[in-house]
């Protein structure tokens, strides 16, 4: 029965090999062999889009704009969230050689004095007690043999999971670069707001000089005055929350770099144009996203952990080698210790197999099955996930392009309609409710003209987020 037993065991743990090793081949397949369905050959929106392989580069430099560029390289080497991350990777990297350590001895030296003594009475109440004295010196060795590879699925899970964490970081480099973009670009547009509402006010104010002039010699009533008075007015009451608005803007920029405002208001305060945002993205193919994308990259390695933890699950049915040993001296006297008969060693090869135990290793190894499929769930949830995220911003880009389009034929429009309703109240041809209408109508426009800018702007920002960035170098399987 026990011979029996031992040899379903065996049976047992050559099929662990076996299918371990089948795990390890499907991973070798590449990423995308544990996706439920196949992604499709094009994106569904990709007019304007090219759709050659996405190149691993700096994104934010096609703006053109040196700023921009100075705020994301110094956010880079300060922000806490990308410092903490590359923390995290360091640890998993340790985590890593700790495993790996596994494969060698190891080596205990030990050195002391002993003294001993030993009832004589409890032999016979005539014989004598007994004492002991020795000096000694050793080196104790134990060393586990990855006879069945244990140790090398313990080093394959926490490669993967080192992996994963510098997925994270390279995850943690785009969301900070995407931020410090968008929120630049945000900065910009409030800038430009308040721009064209001084631009405004000042041609409200002459607007309201003429009015004045009009009504003191009798050729308009006061409330055309008013009237005036009351977009000029308007349109100033709109500075304070534009203020507030840029002043935001900058407190965060300076989180995201890990300084405080006063490190970087003079730089941003000063007004700058809004960068050219029309721009023909390198969109790639579907496909590419499982090399592109931080998180999927880091959820397929943390699958591969999964995958390496049910294989290190299964290896518990095999036995286990260890060599252990000791060798040193030990003498009466310290004189001694290095005298030829006072050497002393032993060698102690131990071959260890579980028979039972209480079903616990079956368990266990059903738990890392369930772990593994819920890693391939999750694996397969980031890719669609992704892949709706990269749709919908080339969606949302074109989009914001063509309300851009718009807003330029209406702003014409406006404008020759505040030229027109102006000259014909100058003169005395319409009333002044015209002219007022206008310019209500060109300040709106010409704010939706700049907050559409803006849009496409963050749009883009999104679409080079959603795609994954440019920071390959942390996404290789190295």
């Amino acid at each position: 029965m026990v011979y029996k037993r031992l040899g379903s065991y065996m049976q047992r743990g050559l099929i662990a090999i076996a299918l371990t090793a089948g795990i390890h081949v499907a991973h070798g397949e590449g990423r995308g062999a544990y996706l439920r369905d196949k992604l499709p050959a094009t994106w569904i929106d990709e007019a304007g889009f090219s759709q050659t392989l996405p190149s691993d580069d700096s994104w934010w430099k096609n703006f053109h704009d040196p700023l921009l560029d100075s705020l994301i390289s110094q956010g880079e080497a300060n922000n806490f969230n990308v410092l903490m991350a590359a923390k995290r990777m360091e640890i998993a990297r340790q985590t890593l050689n700790g495993t790996k350590a596994a494969y060698l001895p190891r080596i205990d030296f030990s050195g002391g004095w002993t003294k001993s003594r030993s009832s004589g009475a409890m032999t016979s109440s005539g014989t004598s007690a007994s004492t002991v004295s020795y000096f000694n010196l050793g080196l104790d060795m134990s060393w586990q043999i990855d006879l069945f590879g244990k140790i090398t699925a313990q080093a394959r899970r926490s490669k993967a999971l080192w992996q994963a964490s510098r997925a994270e970081y390279a995850g943690a480099m785009v969301s900070l670069c995407g931020s410090i973009a968008t929120t630049y670009f945000q900065l910009r547009m409030y800038q430009g707001l308040k721009s064209m509402a001084e631009r405004h006010i000042a041609s409200q104010g002459e607007v309201v000089k003429i009015t004045q002039a009009r009504y003191e010699t009798g050729l308009a009533s006061k409330l055309d005055v008013a009237q005036a008075m009351t977009v000029y007015s308007s349109t100033q009451a709109t500075l304070p929350p534009i203020e507030t608005s840029i002043q935001s803007s900058i407190n965060a920029l300076a989180v995201l770099l890990g300084v405080t405002p006063d490190k970087v208001s003079a730089r941003l305060l000063e007004n700058g144009a809004i960068p050219e945002y029309r721009m023909i993205v390198d969109a790639g193919v579907p496909m590419q996203l499982l090399r592109r994308r931080p998180d999927i990259v880091a959820s397929e390695r943390e699958l591969a952990a999964y995958a390496a933890a049910l294989g290190v699950a299964k290896k518990d049915f095999l036995p286990t080698l260890s060599l252990n040993g000791s060798i040193g001296t030990a003498a009466h006297d310290g004189k001694d210790l290095f005298a030829g008969n006072s050497l002393t060693y032993t060698i102690a090869p131990t071959l260890t197999w579980t028979v039972f135990d209480g079903f616990a290793r079956k368990y266990a190894v059903a738990e890392a099955r369930e772990n593994m499929q819920l890693g391939i769930d999750s694996y397969n949830m980031a890719v669609v996930t992704a892949v709706q995220e990269v749709e919908n911003a080339m969606v949302a880009y074109r989009q914001a392009l063509e309300h851009i389009d718009r807003l330029n034929e209406v702003m014409e429009h406006a404008g020759e309609s505040y030229r027109l309703s102006l000259d014909l109240y100058k003169g005395g041809l319409a009333g002044f409710y015209n002219v007022v209408n206008s310019q209500m109508n060109m300040l709106q426009y010409a704010n939706g003209l700049i907050s559409a800018k803006g849009d496409a702007l963050v749009s883009l920002v999104r679409l080079y987020e959603a795609l994954g960035g440019g920071w390959g170098e942390y996404l290789d399987d190295k």
